[in-house]
């Protein structure tokens, strides 16, 4: 049996940037990954400012914005005239200074978060499939037999998590869509604006965004049929699906999706957890607690799946430390009394970010889901008349400040 002061299971973006942002305030933290190396699933990630904010939290955000173009701008229009039915610029300024938006390879993202973390923080090939408590610790089963014993556990082990299993959650309701994922790589520059586009037709979404001059991440989402399921585990036929679904579309825009290779594209269901689960499940419990996916899946609508998992990671460690820097309620000589008073103050500091993430992340569930949902008096609601108030909740989401890396 192995001891860690913190284990974090899933090396994902909130896994990652949990024990990166630990790492900044000196708290060392072992990361249990089930795969046999790092996890880029998914291609691209669009990253609002909240979420720059908390990779400048981490330092590691200058690299990222030098191999990635700012997006100037969101279009969107319909699959029948083309025409623009809507348009957001990204230059004017917000709450607290200008919007900042850009669509990061996720290779990149996590390469730049592994590469600050130190030597041996995280171990691959090892799946977690069991907790149980041994008094004030945790312990972790991996399925090669390997135990953890951990003072403090976090699960960013995505929807399906072990952690979350074990907090009592329930495994995240799917959502009635499901979503296809390509990233075009083009010889030359491919000609695009630097701008956000989406088409919305009847019954599906397409969108693209430019990561650079030559590389084009673009999502196909729609309500799937049952003769839909066979495109799962088929690029070949889904490229050609998305190509009939978007024929109406003009030339450039198709031609992203013909310049994808089939290893570069990806169908997944959507899923996310109901709000009132957020709001009155348990987002930790003693010594153990849940973030990213594991705590909040969403639907992509508005883009805040990764973003919010930024915000946790950053979040999290810093709640963690202000709490370890809390003086013991009662001075103890004898090794139970001090493992217990450290309990208690990594209770309160899970707690603490329990609470600040609570609100937060049933907000942004509920707000995914309005955007997309297709149903005719929601889309009336939601493109006639709560259009414009949406616009602006929307933005002001994205505006979200997690803070600094520092204690107060």
């Amino acid at each position: 049996m192995e001891e860690e002061d913190i284990v974090i299971v899933g090396a994902g973006i909130a896994g990652l940037t949990t024990s990166l942002a630990l790492h900044r305030l000196g708290i060392r933290s072992l990361v249990l990954e089930s795969s046999e190396s790092l996890r880029v699933t998914g291609f691209a990630i669009t990253l609002w400012t909240n979420a720059w904010r908390a990779l400048d939290a981490v330092g590691i955000s200058d690299s990222l914005r030098q191999q990635h173009i700012q997006l100037q701008g969101m279009v969107v229009a319909s699959s029948v005239s083309c025409q623009p039915a809507s348009e957001i610029s990204f230059k004017t300024k917000g709450n607290r200074g200008g919007h900042e938006v850009r669509s990061v390879k996720r290779s990149l993202l996590m390469e730049a978060l592994e590469r600050e973390l130190p030597s041996g923080t995280i171990r691959y090939s090892s799946k977690v499939v069991s907790v149980e408590e041994s008094g004030l610790f945790k312990l972790v089963y991996l399925a090669d037999g390997a135990v953890f014993k951990t003072k403090v556990l976090i699960g960013c082990d995505g929807v399906n998590s072990v952690v979350a299993k074990w907090l009592g959650f329930k495994k995240p309701a799917f959502a009635g869509r499901s979503d296809i994922r390509g990233c075009a790589d083009f010889k030359l520059r491919h000609g695009l604006e630097p701008k956000f586009q989406q088409f919305l037709g009847k019954g599906f979404r397409y969108g693209f965004l430019p990561c650079n001059d030559q590389t084009v991440y673009w999502f196909f989402n729609w309500c799937p049929s049952n003769q839909d399921k066979e495109l799962e585990g088929n690029p070949d036929k889904t490229k050609q699906f998305v190509l009939s679904m978007c024929h109406d579309l003009p030339e450039q825009v198709k031609a992203i999706v013909e310049n994808t290779p089939l290893d570069s594209i990806l169908v997944s269901p959507l899923r996310y957890r109901y709000p009132w689960e957020v709001l009155w499940g348990n987002i930790s419990k003693g010594n153990v607690c849940v973030a990213g996916d594991a705590f909040h899946p969403m639907t992509p609508d508005i883009g805040q799946g990764g973003c919010a998992a930024l915000e946790d990671g950053i979040i999290l460690a810093r709640c963690i430390a202000e709490a370890s820097t809390e003086k013991p309620s009662r001075v103890t000589k004898d090794k139970a009394g001090a493992d217990k008073e450290e309990f208690k103050r990594n209770e309160i500091g899970l707690k603490r970010y329990a609470t600040e993430r609570r609100w937060r992340s049933c907000e942004l569930i509920s707000m995914a889901y309005i955007v997309g949902y297709d149903g005719k008096i929601t889309n009336f609601l939601r493109d006639k008349i709560f259009s414009v108030l949406l616009g602006r909740l929307m933005m002001k989401i994205r505006e979200f400040d997690c803070g600094k890396l520092c204690i107060s």
